[in-house]
Order: C-alpha cells, then sequence, then structure tokens
C-alpha cells in the first residue's frame, strides 16, 4: 500500500469523510454496516494503520466465528450446549468482520492508499471468509440433519459465491443492474440479497433456531440460484442486442 496522501496541512478526515467514501449496497449495508465501517475506518487512520491491515482483520474475525460455529454445531444439537451462545458468537463476529470489510476500502480511498495488491489481497480475504461462513452454516445444518442430501450442500456453497462474484463484476467500468431503481420499495426488496442483511438473518437462525438452518441453505439456493439465471438472461439480452447494434 502507498502511504497516505493526508499533508500536515490538509484537516485530519472526519466520520463523515469515511462514510461517504463507501462504494453502496443494499440498504442495511449503508445503514448499519458502512456506518459502522467507517467508525473503523476513522480509528485505523488515528492509530496509523494500512488498509490491508483491516482487511486482514477481516478474516481472522470471520473465521474465528465460523470456526465456533463448526465447533459447536454438534454440542448444540445434542442438547449438551445452548444455542444463543454460540449463535450470538457467530452473530456478532460476522458483523464485525463485514464492517472490517467495508472500513478497509473506506481508509484506502480517504487516504489515498488503494493499489491492484490491496484490492487483490480484499477479494482474496472475502472469498477465505465467506468459504469458512458457508461451511459454518453447512455444519450446522447437517449437525441438525444428518441425512441432508450432499447435493444441497454443494448447490449451497456454490450458489452463495454467486453475490461475491456479482459484486465484483459490478465494481468494474461496465457495471450493470438488472433493477436501477433506488425506491424504497425496491430497496427493501433487494435486502433479500444485502450482504449485511443476509449474515444478519444467518447469525440470527444460529442463535434462535439452529435447527432452521437446513431451510435458509434452501432460500439461498433458490434465491442466489434464481438471481444468477436472470443475470445470465440480463446480460445476453445485452450482448445480443450489442452485436446486432454493431
Amino acid at each position: 500500500m502507498r502511504s497516505s496522501t493526508t499533508s500536515p496541512d490538509t484537516a485530519p478526515p472526519e466520520l463523515a469523510d469515511f462514510y461517504r467514501a463507501n462504494r453502496g449496497g443494499g440498504l442495511f449495508s449503508e445503514a448499519v454496516s458502512q456506518r459502522i465501517g467507517a467508525g473503523l475506518a476513522l480509528a485505523g487512520h488515528r492509530l496509523g494503520l494500512a488498509p490491508t491491515v483491516l482487511t486482514v482483520a477481516n478474516l481472522l474475525v470471520g473465521l474465528v466465528a465460523s470456526a465456533v460455529a463448526v465447533a459447536f454445531a454438534g454440542p448444540v444439537s445434542d442438547g449438551d450446549l445452548p444455542a444463543w451462545p454460540v449463535g450470538l458468537a457467530a452473530l456478532l463476529g460476522w458483523q464485525l468482520a463485514y464492517a472490517l470489510d467495508c472500513a478497509d476500502g473506506q481508509l484506502a480511498r480517504v487516504t489515498g492508499q488503494r493499489s491492484p495488491a490491496g484490492a487483490r489481497v480484499d477479494i482474496l480475504c472475502d472469498v477465505a471468509a465467506q468459504i469458512a461462513l458457508v461451511s459454518a452454516l453447512a455444519a450446522t445444518a447437517v449437525a441438525h440433519r444428518p441425512g441432508l442430501p450432499v447435493w444441497l450442500i454443494a448447490a449451497f456453497a456454490g450458489t452463495w459465491m454467486v453475490n461475491l462474484v456479482t459484486s465484483v463484476m459490478q465494481a468494474g467500468p461496465n457495471h450493470a443492474s438488472m433493477v436501477t431503481s433506488t425506491s424504497l420499495p425496491v430497496r427493501l426488496v433487494k435486502l433479500i440479497r444485502d450482504y449485511g442483511a443476509v449474515i444478519g438473518v444467518a447469525g440470527l437462525v444460529l442463535t434462535v433456531a439452529p435447527a432452521l438452518t437446513v431451510w435458509l441453505l434452501v432460500v439461498f439456493v433458490v434465491v442466489n440460484g434464481g438471481f444468477l439465471l436472470a443475470s445470465i438472461a440480463f446480460s445476453a439480452r445485452a450482448a445480443l442486442r450489442s452485436a446486432d447494434a454493431g
């Protein structure tokens, strides 16, 4: 990472500066995750931390939260351990990890420390953290439903990554959206694919009713799989129109 471009004569950035530098997202992410991220970015700036430090912190927190869920999935399903401490640890850990993921980008943009290497580390850490999260949800579902079909777990793991892939694609110069409206009703509907909201629901299910995790997997497969098919159709139609126009 390059050093900060903030000079001694420039007023130090404030919380609002970091929040304005967020890259958007769903309604929940903007209202909660990005705001917490701005606070973490401000703290990181005052401590002189590089954005990559926050990126790695996101990975470590996410891995620990998921590891807790995996390690105690069996004892919770057997009734040897109450669900709420494990679920709460996962819920708070995943939300903190995502806030750190928001913070690293805010810190990089405000302080001028963006770099291709930093972006690659960010994406790689996101992939690793989400693999751990998927493993935690799958382990919980299998612990409570030992006969769970293998194909469902495979479909869940595959379709979960649709969010990550599409978010990376939308960050490029050729990004596009199937639904461009920013009205409140549309944004409320889009909460079903808002990462901050999704991991919040997942954490709540693990806290209150972990036996329902299998149905969480089913919903994610249907929603993300449906979105993938719709995205393919949308992109194919746009490509055909471009070809006809050329």
